[in-house]
């Protein structure tokens, strides 16, 4: 947290609150699509394990035969166009650099779910409902897109940071206060496999009592081959020297996770949340591991999905497959569905 930039945190806390009135007036419209809507999203700037979350949620809902579709604005995306649609296809790769990151990630991890990139969600929703006849929306990083009608909220808040209403834009990574978690009807707190939840629990219960609240861990699937895709025997690199980069959110948590999966880095680099590499920098990262005498570069899902094919790095790039895991998973199953149904 910057204390220097508190006095403009005061004045973004007041243009928050004036925007949540607008809505509650009806100053501001807030439309509904026909089908229902879950919002996954946050109270911070990235880093929260949300895409895992989506990733979760989508395959219990195709599990129990609905036909979700993921409506999302595409953070990051070079497009200009108004509107993308990532139609299902097995083995499909959307362009990072066109539609961002985290779409192409999940167009990846969910290959049967079409994705729909837009600003506007509720037009996004429309074209998802005409062309794939889904009966099901979500809605990617909605907590705070109050445009679009959701019938369930789902606020991922990550165990390893420290909520604060000290800590709002631009002082610190709050896009609201704490007062917002009253909103959500699912709570999930995140990587709690790498700190204590027990704090972080307790404030949101005290904030918002009858919230369902729930914990997930980081799973690890397996690794793989950054630019082929295939599967990388753990055994092969284990026992040797590595060096780890990431350009996401919170890059802290992702190292510890490497730890905590059984390796000792001998370097770690941090590059800006939604990076894109350019061949020479990982060429440099290449460089930098040899000398350390690494034999192999360790990095996340989000960070592979935007490197070229046509790159010929002298190391292997091992990219961690990873799941959110959710501590009773039934219970939550039964949840999500429930606020569905009722929807429906």
């Amino acid at each position: 947290m910057n204390p220097l930039l508190l006095p403009f945190s005061a004045g973004f806390r007041l243009g928050v609150a004036l925007r949540h009135a607008a809505y509650k007036r009806g100053w501001f419209t807030t439309r509904r699509l026909a089908r229902p809507v879950i919002s996954v999203g946050n109270l911070t700037v990235g880093g929260t394990g949300k895409t895992p979350l989506v990733s979760c949620i989508a395959k219990i809902l195709q599990h129990h035969g609905w036909k979700p579709s993921i409506l999302t604005r595409g953070y990051g995306r070079t497009s200009k166009a108004e509107m993308i649609v990532v139609a299902p296809g097995v083995g499909r790769r959307a362009n990072a650099q066109e539609t961002g990151d985290e779409p192409a990630l999940l167009a990846r991890m969910l290959p049967d779910i079409p994705l729909v990139l837009c600003a506007d969600r509720f037009r996004g929703g429309q074209a998802a409902e005409e062309q794939f006849q889904g009966d099901a929306h979500i809605l990617d990083d909605g907590f705070q897109h109050l445009a679009l009608a959701r019938d369930v909220d789902v606020l991922a808040l990550d165990a390893t940071r420290t909520l604060s209403d000290w800590n709002l834009l631009p002082a610190g990574r709050q896009r609201e206060p704490l007062s917002a978690i009253r909103r959500a009807q699912i709570v999930v707190l995140t990587r709690t496999d790498s700190a204590n939840p027990e704090p972080l629990e307790a404030l949101v219960r005290k904030i918002h009592p009858t919230a369902k609240v729930f914990r997930s861990r980081t799973h690890l699937v397996k690794w793989t081959e950054a630019l082929s895709g295939e599967a990388f025997p753990t055994d092969k690199i284990l026992s040797k020297k590595v060096t780890a980069f990431c350009g996401i959110g919170n890059p802290q948590a992702f190292f510890a996770d490497v730890r905590r999966w059984g390796f000792s880095p001998v370097a770690e680099d941090a590059f800006p949340d939604h990076h894109v590499y350019t061949e020479n920098e990982i060429l440099q990262l290449v460089e930098k591991a040899r000398r350390h005498g690494a034999a192999a570069l360790l990095t996340t899902q989000k960070d592979a999905v935007k490197f070229s094919r046509d790159w010929t790095p002298q190391l292997p790039i091992i990219t961690c497959e990873i799941e959110a895991q959710i501590v009773a998973a039934e219970d939550f199953e039964r949840t999500v569905l429930a606020y569905l149904e009722k929807a429906n």
